[in-house]
């Protein structure tokens, strides 16, 4: 692994049914410790239910707002708040309020930023075809859940 300078702006950015991203650093710059992803994203943008087998995440709120439905509890995390994440707990999130969010997202240990670009990949001229996502998003152990 070699050191990493970051300048503002750097990065990948990608769309992942929705959710606005810019890979900051990747499995490949950590040697597969974690991924850090810039997410920038307006009100009403979010991800469904779901859970990773592989992965822990941890978001930090740098602006705005968002709802988290993590289990069977909702919390809403404004700018300053972190959330952690552990693999296998059922999540969901929701930019809410009138303002953008920005958060930072990690994720341990690497390996989601893969299917966040085969994802970004697919055709987005349309709401994105879910089933194409939900078999994406399986071959990385990352299940999409019924809303509860």
């Amino acid at each position: 692994m070699e050191p990493r300078i970051l300048p503002l702006g750097s990065g990948r950015t990608i769309n992942v049914i929705g959710d606005n991203m810019t890979l900051r650093l990747t499995g490949e710059d950590t040697g597969g410790a974690f991924t850090l992803a810039e997410q920038n994203n307006l009100p009403g943008v979010g991800i469904p239910l779901h859970q990773h087998a592989n992965e822990d995440e941890l978001f930090h709120i740098v602006e705005g707002s968002i709802a988290f439905t993590v289990g069977d509890q909702s919390v809403v995390a404004n700018a300053g708040t972190t959330v952690f994440l552990p693999r296998n707990l059922p999540h969901s999130w929701k930019v809410v309020g009138d303002t953008p969010a920005k958060t930072l997202l990690q994720v341990f240990p690497a390996g989601a930023e893969k299917m966040w670009e085969e994802i970004s990949d697919l055709p987005m001229d349309a709401p994105p075809d879910m089933s194409k996502v939900i078999v994406i998003c399986a071959r990385f152990g990352v299940t999409l859940l019924p809303p509860s």
